[in-house]
């Protein structure tokens, strides 16, 4: 297991993790519902397929009661080697602005047994730094539960 993260410029954020676990088997549980609902979300809609759109959401907890919800559509989808999504992401409050980036998650086989995962996440730049430690952390915990789920 190895794990980098680059923050390039204020809009930009890189992480990559080794996996042990096939690159179908990792791509997989990115693009099926049923598997992004068992590492991501609770919820899950995913139209596998360039232009498709998808829905995430999270339920709220005791530490944080409120749903969250993100969507957009696929940019590219490359089976095995490439996912880009839209990530419009909007809280509950009317009045909140929606926060859009590009996610660009690169899978790298390695061997038959082991995928690099790449996450970019491009975007406006983040309000301040802790909006980016947060979401710097979110993937890391995002990409932790994910090598718990395959390995």
């Amino acid at each position: 297991m190895s794990d980098g993260l680059d923050t390039d410029n204020e809009s930009q954020i890189t992480l990559s993790r080794t996996i042990s676990a096939n690159v179908s088997d990792v791509f997989s549980a990115w693009t099926d519902p049923a598997l992004i609902e068992q590492w991501q979300a609770d919820e899950a809609e995913l139209d596998s397929f360039e232009g498709g759109e998808y829905k995430f959401t999270t339920f709220g907890d005791d530490e944080d009661p409120e749903d969250h919800t993100v969507s957009g559509e696929i940019l590219q989808f490359v089976e095995d080697e490439k996912l880009v999504m839209s990530w419009v992401h909007k809280d509950d409050d009317e009045d909140a602005e929606e926060l859009i980036f590009v996610l660009e998650i690169a899978f790298q086989a390695i061997g038959d047994n082991e995928t690099r995962v790449t996450i970019t996440e491009r975007g406006l730049a983040h309000a301040d730094p802790e909006s980016r430690i947060f979401s710097i952390e979110a993937w890391s915990a995002a990409l932790e539960h994910l090598a718990d789920v395959l390995e």
